[in-house]
């Protein structure tokens, strides 16, 4: 199933949701409302390869708890995911078994040709 992780309250989330082709037929998460799993996150991290790739650092908790001045192991990256939503990078589609995280220019438009294609 083609799906979209995404925070409802997130003016960039909300912007590239909104800019969809209509016919898209993604399931939605809202990750504030329903925690990321921890088989979801082992999905997420067998597509792309890291918990780093999904790691957001411009995340406010990010800096607030001076993360960027310790040397992160994979296995806290995947602690800190699931520990508090806002360290995903966020949006995050899998479609097609292909993923795509973060709200980057290309990515997005990368995400628009991979539903073009579903």
């Amino acid at each position: 199933m083609n799906k979209i992780y995404y925070l409802s309250s997130c003016d960039t989330c909300r912007k590239i949701i909104k800019a969809l082709p209509e016919n898209h037929n993604l399931a939605f998460h809202d990750i504030k409302q329903n925690p990321i799993t921890i088989e979801e996150l082992e999905e997420m991290h067998r597509l792309a390869g890291s918990y780093e790739a999904l790691f957001s650092k411009k995340a406010q908790l990010y800096k607030s708890m001076d993360l960027k001045n310790k040397s992160l192991t994979e296995a806290d990256y995947k602690k800190y995911i699931l520990e508090h939503y806002t360290f995903i990078s966020r949006p995050v589609f899998i479609i097609n078994d292909k993923i795509y995280i973060g709200n980057s220019q290309q990515n997005i438009h990368q995400v628009h040709l991979a539903l073009a294609n579903v």
